[in-house]
């Protein structure tokens, strides 16, 4: 009966007490609330929201059902970044390591990609023999001895968060502000956190379709993590075009190399540099975020952050000898002069998945080598018979060929280009 009523009471709008969401919580793991009572819960937090006290309520209820990365005392600051997640997006696999050049610990605990996005650990595991499950005391002398790691979530870090999102995504309760903050804040919390930058992507390749709504996002995620006792900085950055110019998994390996080695994708490495900058002076290491991005870019210009992920994918077991080999490539050309102005993400994700490179559910197994690079960007000048896209697939699918071919428009009239930072989110308020 006090189940029923407090969902009743959250489905009337009435404000939960701290008490009463640890009591949903609680008894969620341990099954004394049952699947369809949360799932009802979830329903009333969609339609009704929750305050940023009942958020971070919720929040630390989550962390508290599971465990949390022991740290030592004397040790350097620890950060991580979160990205919401992107066609393209391989910043985590730049900016841990190089980061870690900077005297702070990063233990980030990453996912796998269901759907349109990649996942980091997938990536990583195109690098034969990379390990994403490390022992407790593997994490912790990695981090002594390198200062980063990506590993994946624990079935003891946040119980209540992976129960609960099984839930939401059956229930169509996934869009829910209050639920994916708790759900990120939760797990980030876990691993004993100094200082937190977020990545907020917005457009059509992103779960936040608009400036607004990934604002809101924003804003709920820096609240509640000051309220949790975790400072936190958000930017909103562009997703209408994939970043940088590989999509898939080796591919954006070998494209992770590239950046550092300061010869990528421009756009990606000055994102990475902006999320480390920010990250690095939240926790006190730089007096300005300025200074840390004259110091970020030298780290990467001098060679430290390419040593610092060699020595990391050494630790973690991986054997990466040069560029990862990809399936067999064929390139796709503009049929007409004129300006890129648009870029499909939908149908371009939509296709790599479907080649091998991602998952329409989690059992699928993906096939690293497939992918495709993006020669144009959003603004860019063409000229007919210039290749825009390449593709590397194992198999010779007219239907994704037909598809592929229009997944870059062209138009005739000058096309503004796309700023890849929108706004920064600073402040504690909701």
């Amino acid at each position: 009966m006090l189940t029923a009523s407090l969902i009743a009471k959250k489905r009337d709008g009435h404000t939960l007490s701290d008490d009463e969401i640890r009591f949903l919580i609680n008894g969620f793991v341990t099954g004394e609330v049952a699947d369809y009572q949360m799932s009802a819960f979830a329903m009333a937090v969609l339609l009704r929201g929750m305050s940023p006290e009942e958020i971070a309520c919720l929040t630390r209820a989550m962390l508290d059902s599971g465990e949390r990365l022991p740290r030592d005392s004397d040790q350097p600051p620890r950060v991580d970044k979160h990205s919401t997640g992107g066609l393209g997006d391989k910043v985590s696999l730049v900016l841990a390591p190089l980061l870690a050049c900077h005297d702070v610990h990063v233990p980030m605990i990453s996912g796998r990609g269901l759907g349109l996005t990649g996942g980091t650990l997938d990536k990583l595991e195109a690098i034969p023999g990379f390990r994403v499950n490390l022992e407790h005391a593997e994490r912790q002398q990695q981090l002594r001895e390198i200062g980063c790691f990506i590993v994946s979530a624990s079935e003891q870090i946040a119980p209540a968060d992976r129960r609960l999102y099984a839930l939401r995504d059956v229930t169509a309760t996934v869009e829910s502000v209050a639920l994916i903050t708790a759900s990120i804040l939760s797990k980030k919390l876990a691993a004993s956190l100094d200082a937190l930058i977020m990545d907020v992507k917005v457009g059509s390749a992103a779960f936040m379709k608009t400036n607004e709504d990934a604002t809101r996002l924003a804003r709920s995620i820096v609240s509640t993590g000051g309220l949790a006792g975790l400072p936190t900085r958000a930017l909103l950055t562009d997703m209408d075009q994939p970043l940088g110019a590989a999509v898939g998994n080796a591919i954006e390996v070998n494209e992770t190399i590239a950046l550092l080695e300061n010869r990528g994708p421009a756009e990606v490495l000055d994102l990475t540099i902006e999320l480390s900058a920010e990250v690095l002076q939240l926790c006190g290491r730089f007096g300005t975020v300025d200074d840390a991005r004259v110091a970020l870019r030298r780290t990467v210009e001098t060679g430290a952050a390419r040593e610092r992920f060699d020595r990391m994918i050494v630790a973690q077991g991986g054997r990466l000898n040069g560029d990862l080999p990809l399936a067999s490539s064929q390139v796709l050309t503009s049929q007409s002069d004129g300006y890129v102005s648009s870029i499909d993400c939908e149908t371009l994700g939509r296709c790599v998945v479907e080649m091998g490179g991602g998952r329409r559910v989690a059992s699928d197994k993906v096939d690293p080598s497939v992918g495709a690079s993006i020669h144009v960007r959003i603004g860019d000048q063409v000229k007919r018979g210039q290749p825009l896209l390449t593709v590397h697939s194992k198999s010779n699918n007219e239907r994704w060929k037909s598809e592929l071919a229009s997944v870059i428009a062209v138009a005739d009239d000058i096309v503004a280009r796309r700023p890849l930072l929108i706004s920064r989110i600073t402040e504690s308020k909701v």
